[in-house]
């Protein structure tokens, strides 16, 4: 019997990179994924259509988690679909970096909507139907802790999801339903190659300074996800596990 036979689960923003690797692992464990897309329906539908080639159940569901009518649409997809809810994941994320001479209104506000009040949305969303045993976890970053330039609003973000993580663990621990946060290093994803991160001088001295000497693949979050959603991770709730190689 795998981890998570009976379990359902919702990853935002799946379409690809770790999203994607998130969603297909949780499957692989034996849940019954739901697959968010903002716009990539392309990309949602490859990733069901792994999931299922690999004997797992999957669906597709659009929305924009920024959107409160929006997320509430895909947490109530997922039950009408599935009949429950004990898994949330929430990826959705925009990576984006200027300068600060650079941050604007709409910088800051794009970042944020998504970042956090996606989150905060999608997660009151969900807690109307996750019961004992329900786990959510939330997909930050190791920017948190090494402060680099160029990342000031997006950083930001991630240190306010922080904070939800802590908040809601506390506040729904009465409940037993654990939440914690996974904050990736550097990864190989789509979102870092178009940010030109990738094969640049700031990849490189990140490797530089990775303990473990490469970049990580979306494979490597997906692990750590996959673990704090079963019961493995029954006695962890309230913490934040770097997956960054060793950096800190």
């Amino acid at each position: 019997m795998a981890k998570l036979d009976s379990k359902v689960a919702v990853v935002t923003g799946a379409s690809k990179g770790i999203g994607a690797a998130i969603a297909k692992a949780l499957a692989r464990d034996g849940a019954k994924v739901v697959v968010n897309y903002a716009s990539s329906k392309a990309g949602a539908d490859a990733v069901v259509a792994a999931i299922a080639a690999a004997g797992g159940q999957a669906i597709a569901v659009q929305g924009d988690v920024s959107r409160a009518a929006e997320a509430q649409a895909l947490i109530e997809a997922a039950v009408g679909q599935f009949g429950r809810l004990d898994i949330l994941v929430n990826n959705s994320g925009v990576y984006e970096f200027a300068p600060i001479e650079e941050v604007t209104e709409e910088h800051y506000h794009r970042l944020f909507d998504i970042n956090v009040l996606g989150v905060l949305l999608t997660t009151r969303a969900a807690a109307q139907h996750l019961g004992e045993g329900g786990s959510i976890v939330n997909i930050s970053s190791a920017a948190t802790r090494v402060h680099m330039p160029t990342t000031v609003a997006y950083t930001a973000t991630k240190g306010a999801l922080n904070a939800i993580t802590g908040v809601l663990a506390n506040e729904l621990a009465p409940r037993r339903i654990r939440v914690n946060g996974v904050s990736p290093g550097l990864v190989v994803t789509e979102g870092t190659h178009t940010a030109g991160v990738i094969g640049s001088e700031m990849e490189a001295g990140l490797v530089a300074q990775t303990p473990l000497g490469r970049a990580g693949q979306p494979d490597d979050i997906a692990g750590v996800v996959a673990f704090l959603a079963s019961d493995d991770a029954r006695w962890v709730t309230g913490e934040d596990i770097v997956a960054s190689g060793g950096v800190r």
